[in-house]
């Protein structure tokens, strides 16, 4: 079962005795700061949990699935993520 945002701001509400509204603007509000700053471009490094980054990919040769037939695709910006290593040995229960 996924964690949804709904999950996150319950959790807030329930840990840190919010009200409602508070823990939902909180949630809201680091969500924002993350997107913010991946659009811009910049890094988020969150210590303990892992880094997502702004990787820009370039044009490239790719192919139609439904026909086969070859496309260039346009260069974008991807988002990734790296865990760090005391979640991936949390979630390998090491």
């Amino acid at each position: 079962m996924a964690l949804t945002k709904k999950d996150i701001v319950d959790r807030i509400q329930a840990q840190l005795d919010f009200p409602k509204n508070k823990s939902q603007e909180t949630a809201e509000f680091l969500l924002e700061l993350i997107k913010s700053n991946l659009e811009v471009g910049d890094d988020v490094l969150v210590s303990g949990f892992g880094k997502f980054c702004v990787k820009e990919k370039k044009q490239r040769k790719g192919r139609n699935p439904a026909t086969g037939g070859d496309l260039m695709l346009k260069p974008r910006r991807v988002v990734t993520f790296k865990c760090s290593g005391q979640l991936r040995d949390k979630v390998n229960k090491k």
